[in-house]
């Protein structure tokens, strides 16, 4: 099945131009066009997109609250949730962070290539996050020293396997799985097995928010 698109920007030359690009692959349907949150909103409950390309700042809603409506809602099409990518103008923008907690797959910037844009929507539309871990580090460590935050109870934690807990916090670190069975002389598939079970339990959507979590709870500190 094609990857079904909902491209949401309350500029409508950018709206449309995503919308053209995108809706010439062939293996992506463009199910509709959003000019602000809460029009994204009441489409995304109407088509059940499997992407929402979603910009950051607009009027009405903005794209944070509409991403947070968006993913509060149970999952549709036997369990295949709707997957959010934000768009952003730039690579520091305030709601980054706050977007990737509430379960954004990943942001890209309004300047990326085409060949990116496009690459961005296949690779969340395949349930991957579209930061590589040492970006997301990078990412999660600039907000977590802008803005501290009070740490989450490592109560949610305590379901997790002392080896779950190990891996989980070198994911937060930024290793790749290909390194976290180097650190723990383990085979790579074990790793991933880990991971799987990890965002199982703490019922996380990426390993993107496993992450965020990990420096939520303290698993992780900035700079570690």
């Amino acid at each position: 099945m094609n990857i079904r698109v909902l491209v949401v920007d309350d500029q409508a030359m950018v709206r449309q131009g995503f919308a053209a690009l995108l809706g010439a692959q062939p293996d992506i349907d463009i199910v509709g066009q959003a000019e602000d949150g809460a029009q994204a909103v009441a489409m995304a409950a109407a088509e059940q997109p499997d992407v929402v390309l979603m910009d950051v700042r607009m009027p009405v809603m903005d794209g944070l609250e509409a991403a947070r409506r968006i993913l509060a809602d149970p999952p549709g099409r036997g369990g295949q949730g709707i997957h959010v990518l934000m768009l952003t103008t730039f690579d520091v923008d305030d709601y980054v962070y706050d977007a990737l907690k509430l379960g954004a797959s990943g942001f890209l910037l309004k300047d990326a290539l085409a060949d990116e844009l496009v690459a961005a929507v296949r690779i969340v539309a395949s349930g991957d996050a579209l930061l590589a871990p040492s970006v997301t580090r990078r990412l999660i460590e600039q907000f977590a020293h802008a803005a501290p935050r009070l740490e989450l109870s490592r109560e949610r934690l305590e379901g997790l396997t002392e080896r779950e807990l190990e891996v989980m916090t070198l994911v937060g670190r930024g290793l790749s799985n290909h390194e976290i069975a180097a650190e723990l002389f383990i085979a790579q598939q074990t790793v991933k097995t880990h991971v799987s079970k990890i965002l199982a339990k703490l019922r996380l959507r990426d390993r993107v928010q496993m992450v965020v979590l990990a420096y939520d709870t303290g698993l992780v500190q900035p700079g570690a």
